[in-house]
């Protein structure tokens, strides 16, 4: 693999870049600071909210572009690059399928908090892990905020439990199955694919010079866009299937691997 002519990184958060854990590695970090010796942009593109995003990236927090909520809400430092609504009439829609599935949680999300009903108390601890600014209400149908996104959870399997309730909203809505126990509900547009292809537009910057990491569903449209797309050892069959090369699992630094092989060819 020739990497020299790599101008951009962009990485999924959890299953990728984060480890089981959730946590970022000291590696990560070194290597951030020789790819920003080369003038490699680097780019966190994750479901996760752009608050819980920056707290796992806070010491590099103003060199980095933050995609957030899955392509919905793009910032660099503390200016927005690219924001992707869900009207009112899409929500309402989506919260009243949703009323009729038992044992999901719901989150609305919006550009700087999330709201739920805290019901359970259970999945409000949970939720501390990818979201570091919530709110609980009384009614998500009464959230005046604009919302980027809608994520349901399911303790078991969001594949087996959400996803065949939500599938025929498919026809109007990005609909993703972006995690083990998430899916997320947007605007069409409201993807890593389309917020990536518009960083490339932004900054000149090729498929041939981008190199990406994923390892679920909502990876897939981001990979198509990158000649040098990477799935996780650990990713979905699916993102296997669509990228091109495989590396090592989040646990066992397998971002970090393939960006040592570029910083030294950078060298």
């Amino acid at each position: 693999m020739n990497l020299s002519k790599v101008k951009m990184v962009v990485s999924d958060m959890d299953g990728t870049l984060l480890n089981s854990q959730h946590e970022m590695s000291h590696r990560f970090f070194e290597l951030f600071e020789a790819l920003k010796e080369h003038n490699v942009l680097f780019v966190a593109a994750s479901g996760r909210q752009y608050n819980s995003i920056l707290d796992k990236l806070h010491t590099i927090k103003n060199d980095i572009i933050v995609v957030a909520e899955n392509g919905g809400f793009v910032m660099r430092k503390n200016e927005e690059v690219l924001s992707t609504h869900l009207p009112k009439s899409q929500q309402q829609k989506i919260l009243k399928v949703l009323s009729e599935v038992s044992n999901v949680h719901t989150v609305l999300c919006g550009k700087r908090s999330a709201y739920l009903t805290g019901e359970s108390e259970e999945f409000t601890a949970l939720l501390r892990q990818y979201y570091s600014a919530f709110n609980i209400v009384d009614d998500l149908n009464g959230v005046d905020e604009e919302i980027i996104k809608t994520a349901i959870y399911h303790f078991e399997s969001s594949e087996a439990f959400i996803y065949p309730h939500v599938q025929h909203l498919e026809v109007d809505l990005k609909v993703k199955v972006s995690g083990p126990n998430w899916v997320d509900i947007s605007s069409p547009n409201a993807n890593k694919g389309f917020a990536v292809e518009k960083l490339q537009e932004i900054y000149g910057i090729s498929p041939a010079e981008t190199m990406v990491f994923g390892d679920y569903n909502n990876d897939l449209e981001m990979l198509g866009l990158a000649d040098f797309s990477f799935a996780m050892e650990n990713a979905h069959d699916n993102v296997k299937q669509a990228a091109n090369y495989q590396t090592a699992s989040n646990d066992a630094l397998g971002v970090e691997r393939i960006l040592e092989q570029l910083v030294a060819q950078k060298r």
